[in-house]
């Protein structure tokens, strides 16, 4: 029987990417091999990047800055070129996601690191739901990761899933409870755990920017 289930972070709730975080540091702490791969978050203004190869956590960013650095305005929208970028987390997380014993992952440094002889025992694959709401990736894609995975390893999604400004298409259906806050993807139905962080109430509409080691 599998021991690693398949965890969904979403919601348009601050909190995934971070609760997604603290399991990693939980994980590694108890000694597991962990794997986080971001989507659709270029840059490197992200703080908890300056830890994570510190722990020995393995990640991996893809995508282009959506933050203008003259501006400080946050694009909107999709480009070829963040298609393309989540192609290549998409490669990198069937590598992660397609190991079993031995092999060769290579770290963000270009050093490829010679792989432990059994598979990773968590992998995140932040905004990932995002992706797919903004038809940069398909959910069967996202269900054929999930498919293909090793049996000991515990998967953790994260990401919003609402009609999101800028979204190629509609993704999903209405969730079983009736929530139209977000939609409800074809490969939700394959987790073992879903969580909505839903907003009540966020500083952001008071006009206070991101922070740097509390929000980014």
């Amino acid at each position: 029987m599998p021991t690693g289930l398949v965890q969904i972070y979403t919601g348009n709730g601050k909190g995934k990417t971070t609760a997604s975080l603290g399991l990693a540091v939980r994980a590694r702490a108890a000694g597991k091999r962990v794997a986080i791969v971001f989507f659709d978050k270029g840059g490197e203004h992200y703080s908890e990047r300056k830890l994570l190869e510190r722990l020995g956590i393995d990640w991996f960013g893809y995508g282009l800055d959506r933050i203008d650095p003259k501006t400080e305005r946050f694009r909107f929208g999709v480009i070829p070129d963040d298609v393309a970028q989540a192609a290549q987390g998409i490669a990198k997380a069937k590598e992660l996601l397609g190991q079993r014993r031995g092999g060769v992952t290579s770290p963000p440094n270009g050093r490829p690191r010679r792989a432990a002889p059994t598979s990773y025992d968590l992998v995140i694959l932040d905004e990932i739901n995002t992706a797919v709401a903004l038809g940069m990736v398909s959910e069967q894609t996202v269900g054929d990761l999930i498919a293909m995975r090793s049996p000991e390893t515990e998967i953790v999604l994260t990401g919003r899933t609402e009609i999101s400004k800028g979204a190629v298409s509609p993704p999903g259906k209405p969730w079983p409870d009736g929530n139209d806050r977000q939609r409800w993807l074809s490969y939700f139905d394959r987790a073992d755990l879903v969580t909505e962080m839903r907003l009540v109430k966020h500083y952001f509409y008071r006009g206070v920017p991101a922070r740097e080691g509390l929000d980014y």
